[in-house]
C-alpha cells in the first residue's frame, strides 16, 4: 500500500505530470473512437517525443492511452455499429441492437461501468502479484496451449449470430480461409495472393471489420430508408439499474478472469480476450438465443474482459521484459530510450517509475467512469441527426480508417468488398461476428500450430501430453461433437 501511495504521489506531483495524464486520457479516448486510426497511432505520434520527458511521464502517458484507447472504441460501436478498434468488435453485436432498441444509454452505461471495473481490477492484481502471475504464464502456456485456446473459442464461436450451426461453422471457415490469403507464416511462401503484391501482406482485419459492420450498416439502413423499414432511433439516457447489473454479476467475474488470463499470455491480449468472453457468455447463458438481437450480457463480457486485459498485459512486460502486444511493445522501446530494461531487476533499480505506471492505470480506470458518461452525454446526441446526413460521415471516417491503418489503397477496396459480403452475410443469416474471429485468430491459430508440430517433431498426440492444452482441447472437441448432435437432433425433428 505504501509503494501505492508513493506511486500516486509521484504520478500528481508535477503540473506537467498532470497535464500529460490528462491528455492522455483524452487523447487516448478519441483515437480509440476513431475507426481505423487507434491508440497505436497516437503511441507512434508520441514516440520521437517521449525522449524528451522524464521517463515516469513518458511510461505513464503510454498506461494511460492504454487504457482509455481500449474504452474509447466501445461508445461508436455501440451507437454506430463502428468499432473503433479490433477489441471493441465483440460490443458492436449487442451494443449496436440496443441501441436500435432505444437503449443506447442503458448499453453506454454498462459498458463504461465494466470498463472501469475490469481495468481497475486487473491493475489491482498487477500491483500483487506481477512477479508470479508472469513466472506461471511463461513456464505454463507455450504455443501448444496457444493453439488450443484459439482452438476451442473457434468451436464455440460457431454459434454467435447465425441462424444454424452450418451457417456458423461456414462463416468461421470462410474468416480462416480469408486469414490464409499473403505468406505462409512458417515459411514465408507466398499463397492466394492472386499474382498482386498488394495482397502480400495479406487481408488487415480492421478494414474488414469495417466493412463488415459500419458500410455494411449503412447499406442495410439505406435499404431500410428505401423500403420504408427503418425506425426513428431514440436518443435517451437511460442508464442500466443496479438490479441488471446484479443479475450479471457472474458474467462480470468470468469476464474479468479471462481479460487477466488473456493479457498475461504473450501476443494475445485484449482483442482475442473480448471474443472468448463474449463466446463464454453465450455459451454459459440460459437465453443464448437472444445474444446479437440486444442482450445487455453481450456488451458488459466483452468491455470486462478488454480492459482487464490491459493492466494484466504489463505483467510479462514489467517482470520478463515480454510484450504482449503492439503498445506494450512501444513502451519497451519507450524503457530502452531512457536507458531502462523491463525485467525482474526493474523491481529493485526503478521501483518508483514501476509504481506510477501502477497507479497510473488503477486512476486511468477510475477517471473512465466520469469521462465517459460526460463523452456519451455529447455523443449520442448525434444519433439526433437524420441518417441521410450522417451515413456520409460514416462512410468518410471508414474509408479514411481503413486507408490510414497501411496506407494501402487495396484496404480500402477491401473494406468496399467486405462491406458487400456483409449484407448479403445478415440478409441470409450467416454471421459476420464469426467470420470476423475466423480472421483475428487465423494467423495467430495457423503460426502456434505450425510452432507446436515443430516442438513435438509432428506428434499430434503432443498436444494431450500437456495438461493445459489437453483439456483445452477436449472441450473444443466436446462443443463441436455437442454442436453437431444438437443441430442433427433439430433437423430430424423438423
Amino acid at each position: 500500500m505504501e509503494n501505492f501511495i508513493n506511486g500516486t504521489e509521484l504520478l500528481f506531483s508535477s503540473p506537467t505530470s498532470i497535464i500529460l495524464f490528462v491528455a492522455a486520457l483524452l487523447g487516448g479516448g478519441l483515437f480509440g473512437a476513431i475507426p481505423g486510426i487507434s491508440l497505436l497511432t497516437l503511441g507512434a505520434i508520441i514516440l520521437p517525443f517521449s525522449a524528451y520527458m522524464s521517463s515516469t511521464d513518458a511510461i505513464m502517458f503510454y498506461s494511460v492511452i492504454y487504457c482509455s484507447g481500449v474504452f474509447g472504441g466501445a461508445i461508436t460501436a455501440i451507437l454506430f455499429n463502428i468499432p473503433g478498434s479490433p477489441e471493441n468488435a465483440p460490443t458492436a453485436f449487442d451494443g449496436y441492437k440496443m441501441t436500435l432498441n432505444g437503449q443506447a444509454g442503458k448499453a453506454i452505461g454498462a459498458a463504461i461501468l465494466c470498463s472501469s471495473l475490469g481495468g481497475m481490477v486487473s491493475a489491482i492484481l498487477m500491483m500483487t502479484a506481477t512477479p508470479t502471475i508472469a513466472k506461471w504464464a511463461v513456464s505454463a502456456f507455450n504455443s501448444q496451449e496457444v493453439f488450443a485456446l484459439i482452438f476451442f473459442g473457434l468451436a464455440v464461436a460457431v454459434s454467435v449470430g447465425a441462424k444454424t450451426l452450418w451457417k456458423g461453422w461456414l462463416s468461421v471457415l470462410l474468416g480462416l480461409g480469408i486469414a490464409t490469403i499473403g505468406s505462409d507464416p512458417a515459411g514465408g511462401v507466398d499463397r492466394f495472393n492472386f499474382g498482386t503484391y498488394y495482397l502480400l501482406a495479406g487481408i488487415h482485419f480492421i478494414p474488414t471489420i469495417l466493412g463488415l459492420f459500419a458500410v455494411s450498416e449503412v447499406f442495410e439502413q439505406s435499404r431500410k430508408i428505401a423500403t420504408g423499414e427503418r425506425k426513428k432511433i431514440f436518443a435517451n439516457m437511460e442508464m442500466p439499474k443496479f438490479a441488471e447489473f446484479w443479475k450479471l454479476k457472474v458474467a462480470v467475474v468470468r469476464s474479468v478472469i479471462i481479460g487477466l488470463f488473456a493479457g498475461v499470455l504473450p501476443g494475445i491480449g485484449a482483442t482475442l480476450a473480448a471474443f472468448l468472453s463474449y463466446n463464454e457468455a453465450i455459451r454459459w447463458s440460459k437465453n443464448p438465443e437472444k445474444f446479437g438481437k440486444g442482450e445487455l450480457e453481450g456488451v458488459v463480457a466483452p468491455e470486462t474482459a478488454n480492459n482487464a486485459a490491459t493492466g494484466a498485459a504489463m505483467i510479462p512486460l514489467l517482470a520478463l521484459g515480454l510484450p504482449g502486444g503492439a503498445l506494450t511493445a512501444m513502451m519497451m522501446g519507450v524503457f530502452q530510450v531512457h536507458g531502462m530494461e523491463p525485467g525482474p531487476l526493474i523491481f529493485i533499480t526503478s521501483s518508483d517509475l514501476v509504481w506510477v505506471t501502477f497507479s497510473a492505470m488503477f486512476f486511468a480506470n477510475l477517471c473512465i467512469f466520469v469521462l465517459g458518461y460526460l463523452q456519451t452525454k455529447t455523443v449520442i446526441h448525434l444519433l439526433r441527426i437524420p441518417f441521410q446526413f450522417l451515413a456520409p460521415a460514416i462512410l468518410m471516417l471508414a474509408t479514411i480508417g481503413a486507408f490510414a491503418v497501411r496506407n494501402l489503397i487495396i484496404d480500402v477496396w477491401v473494406m468496399f468488398a467486405a462491406a458487400i459480403l456483409g449484407f448479403f452475410l445478415r440478409r441470409y443469416g450467416f454471421s459476420a461476428a464469426g467470420l470476423v474471429l475466423g480472421l483475428v485468430l487465423g494467423d495467430l491459430g495457423e503460426s502456434s500450430f505450425v510452432k507446436s508440430m515443430q516442438l513435438m517433431q509432428y506428434n499430434w498426440f503432443g498436444f494431450f501430453e500437456r495438461p493445459i492444452s489437453a483439456v483445452l482441447l477436449s472441450a473444443g472437441i466436446l462443443t463441436v461433437i455437442a454442436g453437431f448432435y444438437k443441430a442433427t437432433k433439430k433437423e430430424l425433428k423438423s
